[in-house]
């Protein structure tokens, strides 16, 4: 059974940073890929970052390219966000979620069968 937990989350003036950490247990990068989505008040969840395999192949939604990087400690069963130059509009609570990479379209949050619990992001200007 995979078990996330995002950490780090937290209120920033825009223009500022932080990074998000997404803890797994009983994951195996190897196959798979773990994703970064978010979800404002009245908003539907859209994702943010991808990373997937060993090798750490990534792709960003256009919104945060540049501003975010989304990495993983292998030896740590960990993926990071790290999100620089926030904007107001990047408030949101902020999910990971893990799927295998063949499984569904990789911005579908329907193909990630696990999600952590969340960690809310306030930018305020």
């Amino acid at each position: 059974q995979v078990h996330l937990a995002e950490s780090g989350g937290g209120s920033v003036q825009a223009g500022g940073s932080l990074r998000l950490s997404c803890a797994a247990s009983g994951y195996t990068y190897s196959g798979n890929c773990v994703g970064w989505f978010r979800q404002a008040p009245g908003k539907e969840r859209e994702g943010v970052a991808i990373i997937c395999g060993t090798s750490g192949w990534t792709v960003y939604a256009d919104s945060v390219k540049g501003r975010f990087t989304i990495s993983q400690d292998n030896a740590k069963n960990t993926v990071y966000l790290q999100m620089n130059s926030l904007k107001p509009g990047d408030t949101a609570t902020y999910y990971c979620a893990a799927k295998s990479f063949y499984s569904g379209s990789m911005w579908d949050v329907r193909a990630y069968n696990y999600w952590g619990q969340g960690t809310q992001v306030t930018v305020s200007s």
